[in-house]
C-alpha cells in the first residue's frame, strides 16, 4: 500500500509526535505508516483520511500488481 501520509502531515506542518496525539495512536505508528511498514486498520485508515479532510482512497493506494 502506497501512504501519502507523510506529505499530507508535512503540508500541515505537523510532526509525527503531533499526529499521532490527535489520533491516540504513538509515533512510532505513524513512522510505520509513512514508512510502509504497517498497514493502518480501516478505522486508522478513516481516521486519518477525515482529519486531513480526504477520502481513504486519497491518502492510501494499492500498489498495482
Amino acid at each position: 500500500m502506497i501512504s501519502e501520509v507523510r506529505s499530507r502531515r508535512l503540508e500541515a506542518g505537523l510532526s509525527q509526535a503531533a499526529l499521532g496525539l490527535v489520533l491516540g495512536v504513538s509515533r512510532q505508528t505513524i513512522n510505520a505508516i509513512e514508512t510502509g511498514r504497517y498497514d493502518p486498520s480501516l478505522v486508522l485508515a478513516v481516521r486519518l483520511a477525515r482529519f486531513f479532510g480526504s477520502t481513504v482512497e486519497e491518502v492510501f493506494r494499492i500498489e498495482a500488481d
